[in-house]
């Protein structure tokens, strides 16, 4: 589609903002040793070691991120009928809330009963499991569509998969099994001359849309606000709004996709983050034509502008944009592969908690701590790593591994 006709295709409608925000906290492994093997199987508590507990990190980011932001956001979607979020959780964070702090689960209900919200589908352990066994990936999303069935009462139409990991192989299996939407990354590379801010069509798909992150917008909330080398630092509402507003000057909508923990956790609150992004709204929503879409609605307000294909695995995660943030050194990749060969006999054991305990193992976070890059890449790593180095990382998680085989012995 040339540059002139997605102008014309986007000249007469409505401006519209996606606001996905995703929201996660793993199960962290403590410190592991050896003399735990074939003795205790407590791998996610127990622990001396506060960066690993996961119930007190639970808390704070309650306290710094999920509770703020929860009522600013019922405050906007009271406020604003035209405002709409996207959501998705992970199974581990769910059930992190239902243990530590139901609070936190209500606020989030109460957003979701306003009808401005739309909740999306994702593996329920936060996996990769899509790359390494498709069964365990089409499990672990069946698991995840009952889980929020069962708390939310809300049914699933759009797919967002684990770290935004997206190849046309997952569009065309996401197609399948009925989902209407899928997000990825809208990386340079595979856009070339095109813009993020359309709907496209997956490669080998005849009903599916993609919605692209716009991730130069997106990045500067989730990771630059409050850096003050930026050299656009301080970041405004005014100014933003102005960037914002640039952007979808020929195009008909901005999608702009995050950690829910951009808010408070990973930009504090003396950042200005809470203040800025509701000025933010206030002056977006404020201007004729301008609203907030949800996933769907986005995908039902605007025809796919062109075809969009990614043969291989694209993520919104590290320079590169693609697995190795988790599968990059031979550290990862030894992880990973011993997890999955368990998968069998694991399944086939019929018992609950070591199902339960193999599946938290495949969460994509315990990979991202073996990480070994360098330079900005590494900082990021080493910045979320409750652990002093990827190979305590890695010893950790393959300990736990060889308590796994114990386990199926007995």
């Amino acid at each position: 589609m040339s540059e002139a006709v997605q102008r014309s295709a986007g000249m007469n409608k409505n401006k519209g903002i996606v606001l996905y925000l995703h929201v996660h906290q793993p199960w962290r492994i403590r410190e592991y040793s050896i003399f735990d093997v074939a003795w205790k199987h407590n791998y996610f508590s127990g622990g001396q070691n506060p960066d690993q507990d996961n119930q007190k990190i639970f808390q704070k980011v309650a306290e710094k991120s999920y509770l703020p932001m929860n009522a600013l956001l019922e405050k906007l979607l009271k406020k604003y009928p035209d405002f709409k979020i996207s959501l998705s959780f992970s199974g581990m964070f769910l059930e992190q809330a239902e243990r530590f702090n139901p609070e936190v689960l209500e606020s989030f209900k109460r957003l979701v009963k306003t009808g401005q919200v739309e909740i999306l589908s994702s593996p329920y352990h936060h996996s990769l499991a899509f790359f390494y066994s498709r069964k365990e990936f089409e499990r672990q999303v069946e698991l995840h569509r009952w889980k929020i069935r069962e708390i939310f009462g809300a049914e699933t139409r759009v797919l967002a998969n684990t770290e935004l990991a997206y190849s046309d192989d997952l569009a065309k299996w996401a197609e399948q099994d009925g989902f209407k939407g899928v997000l990825a990354e809208g990386w340079d590379p595979i856009l070339n001359w095109r813009s993020p801010n359309y709907v496209y069509r997956p490669r080998g798909t005849k009903k599916i849309g993609l919605l692209l992150k716009n991730y130069r917008l997106s990045d500067d909330l989730a990771f630059r606000f409050s850096d003050r080398k930026w050299n656009e630092w301080p970041l405004t509402a005014d100014k933003f709004n102005t960037w914002v507003e640039d952007s979808v000057r020929y195009a008909p909508l901005l999608n702009l996709f995050m950690d829910y923990e951009t808010f408070g956790e990973h930009q504090w609150a003396e950042s200005g983050i809470f203040g800025f992004f509701e000025k933010f709204v206030d002056k977006w929503l404020s201007a004729d034509g301008n609203t907030f879409y949800t996933v769907s609605e986005a995908l039902d307000a605007n025809a796919p502008a062109g075809e969009i294909s990614m043969p291989s695995p694209v993520t919104w995660a590290d320079a590169e944009r693609d697995l190795t943030a988790w599968n990059g050194n031979s550290l990862q990749k030894e992880a990973l592969r011993y997890v999955y060969e368990l998968e069998d006999e694991v399944l086939n054991s019929k018992d609950e908690g070591l199902i339960s305990d193999w599946r938290k193992l495949q969460t994509s976070d315990h990979f991202y701590y073996m990480g070994t890059k360098n330079f900005t890449d590494g900082d990021v790593h080493a910045y979320f790593s409750p652990y002093d180095s990827p190979y305590d990382a890695f010893l950790y998680y393959m300990n736990t591994i060889r308590d796994m085989k114990s386990r199926l012995r007995k």
